[in-house]
């Protein structure tokens, strides 16, 4: 199972990325992370995207397809992958057809930018190992402190409610238009936004199986 997860920041992806991984035993293919691990690691591709993150320039696209690519081929893959992060626009779905890079499906999880300003402005991620809470859905077992690693969390600043306002934004100008990008394609499943993470991981989980 080949997948993309879409979806405004704050719609959950992350979260749901990773109970698809293990139900469905597929990795999830984070942008962010693999970006980060390529140039840590020095490949090819990395070192290329090391030089723009250097001049502090935005990496380009055909670097950040180099850069899934070479990810897409590693064994744990053979059996499908979700990928997060990417495509954002037009352009790098585009590219990502021409590299040769298939899906079974892309699952848009609706949701109002109303519940996500709501939503955002209660995340808090652990400062050590990067753990995410709500404080009214996933609260920890101790205000403040990460159930994994006994971290501080922490509001980031993207979680910020004008800097939430400015992502939906960028999320309704250069993402969106992927939903009709896909459909025309005949891949697009849409989920309504569940009351709960259980609830929305079975309702992606039977458009799936349609």
């Amino acid at each position: 199972m080949k997948l993309i997860l879409l979806g405004a920041p704050g719609a959950g992806k992350g979260t749901q990325a990773e109970i698809l991984c293990d139900r469905l035993n597929i990795p999830t293919i984070s942008t962010g992370n693999i970006l980060r691990a390529a140039v840590k690691n020095g490949t090819p591709t990395g070192l290329k995207a090391k030089a723009f993150m250097d001049a502090g320039k935005l990496v380009p696209d055909e670097v950040i397809i180099g850069i899934i690519s070479e990810r897409l081929q590693e064994d744990d893959c053979k059996n499908g992958y979700i990928l997060d992060g990417v495509p954002r626009t037009i352009a790098q779905a585009e590219a990502m057809e021409k590299a040769g890079i298939t899906f079974d499906a892309v699952v848009s999880i609706e949701i109002s930018d109303e519940t996500i300003m709501q939503r955002m402005s209660g995340r808090r991620v652990c400062e050590s190992c990067g753990a995410s809470y709500h404080v009214v859905a996933v609260p920890p077992k101790q205000e403040g402190v990460c159930d994994r690693c006994g971290g501080k969390l922490v509001q980031r600043k993207d979680d910020a409610p004008e800097t939430v306002k400015a992502r939906l934004d960028v999320y309704h100008e250069e993402t969106e238009p992927l939903k009709a990008f896909y459909e025309k394609r005949g891949l697009l499943k849409t989920v309504e936004n569940q009351n709960g993470v259980e609830a929305t991981t079975a309702a992606i989980l039977k458009v799936l199986e349609a």
